[in-house]
């Protein structure tokens, strides 16, 4: 089993799809005998554990938690075997320059389209247009420097060949979930802490309140519907959407970060989840949902096109349109028991022992 030092500038204790990614893909490589260290960026709060590495950081002024570490090589990696980026920006680099050193692979995946994002450091439409046509030049740039690039899903891919640019070859690995973690639990506990017992079916999201998700989507759509809408999580659009609820009159409870242990309770609780963001790169919190047996009502958008199986695990709206929005989650309502049978024999397929296989493979394939 190879020796791979992987380089990220999100990590524990930030809570995101990719830090999950990261320390699930260790903790499997890892039980198969191999080693995968980790360089991140250092963050109060998180002591490191043995094979972890923090560099040092500075808090990212336009993305709340987000914190700039410095491309630094730490000693106990320069063995590494493969070198895999998890970001081509600032601790990327770090990776990119022990591969060109040590003559090893270096595999680089794709886990955030940057340019969808321009808007948070731009105060104009036009900065935001071009920022995000910087951004994905030197998307091309850091990219085509790598043996291999990894896309979790075929829209992301496909995003990367077509718009971006990139030339390197692309392989599609899915982040896969922690089936051993996400599957149907017991909610009575759950749903009597967090004061959610009732009749009134319960819809549901978790993640990142930001306002590239669009989440006032789901908060439009609930207006006029005997639903619950539950937020887990937090993030600048918070308050917006607490206040539009308000205004609404839509029934919509906020009960910020949840731990990881609750999870699977919080999916297990909703009767569908909801996902109004186009611009995902896979979708976690869908797989993660559909493993627990819950639906999920998302965007017929980015990479949810293709996480999403009409019919089967929930259904699609248009990104944007709110009536289309509301009948998606009523016809999925509808149907709950049929797609709950059909997420649950999903399971295996999207694992992470699963992705693990593949990654082995791209691993295998360049060296």
């Amino acid at each position: 089993m190879e020796q791979v030092a992987a380089f990220t500038d999100t990590y524990l204790p930030t809570v995101n799809g990719v830090t999950y990614t990261i320390a699930s893909w260790r903790d499997r490589w890892e039980r198969a005998g191999g080693r995968m260290d980790v360089v991140y960026p250092n963050a109060d709060g998180h002591r490191p554990n043995d094979g972890e590495h923090p560099v040092g950081s500075l808090p990212f002024p336009f993305y709340d938690g987000f914190r700039l570490g410095t491309p630094t090589i730490p000693k106990a990696v320069r063995d590494a075997e493969v070198v895999h980026a998890h970001t081509p920006f600032s601790i990327g680099l770090g990776g990119l320059r022990l591969a060109r050193d040590q003559g090893v692979p270096l595999v680089a995946s794709y886990h955030t389209p940057t340019s969808e994002y321009a808007e948070y450091v731009s105060p104009t439409d036009s900065v935001a247009s071009l920022v995000g046509r910087v951004s994905e030049a030197y998307e091309r740039w850091f990219f085509g420097r790598a043996d291999a690039v990894l896309a979790p899903s075929a829209a992301t891919r496909a995003h990367l060949e077509d718009e971006v640019g990139v030339d390197t070859p692309v392989e599609v690995v899915p982040n896969g979930i922690d089936t051993e973690r996400f599957q149907p639990v017991e909610t009575d506990d759950f749903l009597d802490r967090h004061d959610l017992l009732g009749d009134r079916p319960l819809i549901g999201y978790t993640g990142r309140h930001g306002y590239e998700k669009r989440l006032s989507e789901l908060v439009a759509a609930a207006a006029e519907m005997d639903v619950t809408v539950v937020f887990g999580g937090d993030g600048p659009a918070r308050e917006d959407l607490q206040a539009q609820a308000k205004g609404v009159g839509a029934d919509a409870r906020f009960l910020g970060f949840l731990d990881r242990e609750e999870m699977p309770a919080f999916y297990s609780a909703l009767d569908a989840f909801a996902f109004p963001s186009p611009v995902e790169t896979q979708g976690l919190v869908a797989l993660e949902a559909n493993a627990c047996g819950t639906p999920v009502v998302g965007a017929d958008a980015g990479a949810l096109s293709n996480t999403i199986r009409d019919g089967e695990t929930g259904y699609h709206y248009e990104s944007g349109d709110v009536a289309d929005f509301r009948e998606a989650i009523r016809r999925t309502l509808a149907e709950r028991e049929e797609l709950r049978e059909t997420c649950l024999a999903r399971r295996e397929s999207v694992s992470v022992e699963n992705a693990i296989e593949k990654l082995r493979s791209v691993y295998e394939s360049i060296r």
